[in-house]
């Protein structure tokens, strides 16, 4: 899984978004099972952008 992955899971998302808006998006996009298990590890917060969440899934 790479940064790619996460952002074409994360294609079309609207910011800022939470964690479990994050999470379900992947999901309705098909994102693969590796990509929504990473993102529902990331931490339960307000996300800006699609690089602050590719920064809490690769920390």
């Amino acid at each position: 899984m790479s940064p790619i992955d996460i952002q074409k899971a994360l294609s079309g998302m609207d910011y800022p978004a939470s964690k479990a808006d994050i999470v379900r998006h992947a999901e309705q996009q098909g994102g693969d099972k590796e990509v929504v298990e990473a993102l529902e590890k990331i931490e339960d917060r307000e996300y800006e952008g699609p690089s602050g969440v590719s920064s809490a899934v690769f920390d």
